[in-house]
């Protein structure tokens, strides 16, 4: 039978196709994204990142294994951290406490944080799992596609094309699939399930920035 991870991922590969497409990520590849959008992009991460991490430390509250609360742990603090500092060297002197999220970010965190609520600890963790994967994976097509030798957005390739990064993940996809074959054909269903939904919410994150969306009332 295939790993869980790998029946997500194709489940879910039709939308991170989408995703390579967008003008976001290929203006971004070649360096010409408009910085107002990009900026716009990191105050909204920043301010997603926030709730994630909220999201990250209640599913450590819920996991069992010493080895899986470790690992989450590290998740929690070293990755978020690190991705801080990248949003602070693009942005300086921006308060995030005062900007207000998107309607496609709120959308993001509040499923993160209705899952972690309401839902086992597997659909919890497949739903945050995108975060990590999908961005390795955008990481990693754009270190071997870009063309840019002056791409003002280096430091962000840099960061989620790394191999430090794609250890991370390694391990995050590793917990997920330990955790699901624990599980019946139904509980893995619902991870798929929560799993294709955020990385359609990954998709909309990128769209709504390159838009730099707004509420409308």
């Amino acid at each position: 039978m295939k790993k869980w991870s790998q029946q997500a991922w194709e489940a879910a590969l039709p939308i991170y196709d989408k995703i390579l497409e967008l003008p976001f990520i290929k203006e971004l590849m070649d360096g010409t994204l408009p910085i107002e959008k990009f900026n716009f992009y990191i105050c909204q991460d920043a301010i997603y990142l926030a709730d994630y991490g909220k999201s990250l430390t209640g599913i450590i509250t819920k996991l069992s294994k010493p080895d899986h609360i470790e690992s989450f742990i590290g998740f929690a603090a070293e990755g978020i951290a690190v991705e801080k500092a990248l949003h602070e060297s693009y942005i300086k002197n921006i308060n995030i406490e005062g900007l207000t999220p998107s309607p496609s970010c709120l959308l993001y965190t509040s499923y993160h944080l209705k899952t972690l609520a309401v839902d086992p600890i597997e659909v919890a963790l497949a739903a945050v799992l995108p975060c990590f994967w999908v961005y390795q994976e955008v990481g990693k097509y754009i270190v071997k596609n870009h063309t840019s030798k002056n791409n003002r957005y280096q430091a962000w390739i840099d960061t989620y094309g790394s191999e430090e990064f794609e250890i991370g993940v390694r391990r995050a996809v590793q917990i997920c699939d330990e955790i699901a074959d624990t599980c019946t054909e139904a509980q893995r269903e619902a991870m798929t399930k929560a799993y294709v939904i955020c990385t359609k919410m990954e998709w909309m994150f990128w769209e709504s920035a390159y838009r730099m969306e707004q509420w409308s009332i």
